[in-house]
């Protein structure tokens, strides 16, 4: 499957093999694998040039998961700040949650990722709560972050 190909690519971070699919296959960059994923979603996340690549192509940065996890989740969850920033250059939507209420934001506050969190805050939706009701600030206060005024003060 050509949703298959495309994923093992982005996922490997194999840019020669991924424009090969998009530009002589004319695989389509939201195309799914079996599991449902597209390319973006596996990508390997340290990977900027691939990221680029597919949202060139006509990737949407905003479809979610099964559990309402977009790229931009991803990339907050694994702290990569440049891929974040690629997703968000392309039309990432900062500000819509996930399965479990939670933005972007508050992902990366759970996992420590400061300077990501210092990337989305000005563009974050602060009053948004999370499922447990949480807004992201209450999250940092709650899990000690530096300089949210919590245990970690």
């Amino acid at each position: 499957v050509a949703g298959d190909r495309l994923s093992g690519a982005a996922a490997r971070g194999d840019l020669a093999e991924l424009r090969r699919l998009l530009h002589q296959e004319l695989v389509h960059p939201d195309s799914h694998n079996r599991f449902g994923k597209t390319a973006l979603q596996v990508m390997m996340f340290g990977n900027t040039f691939v990221a680029e690549e597919l949202l060139k192509q006509g990737a949407s940065p905003n479809i979610q998961d099964e559990a309402g996890r977009a790229p931009a989740h991803d990339a907050a969850r694994t702290g990569f700040l440049d891929t974040l920033r690629v997703l968000v250059e392309h039309g990432a939507d900062i500000n819509v949650p996930d399965g479990a209420g939670a933005l972007p934001i508050h992902v990366a506050i759970r996992e420590g990722h400061t300077e990501v969190v210092q990337y989305l805050a000005p563009d974050s939706n602060l009053q948004h709560r999370d499922a447990e009701g949480r807004t992201p600030l209450e999250l940092a206060r709650l899990l000690g972050a530096p300089g949210a005024g919590g245990a970690g003060d």
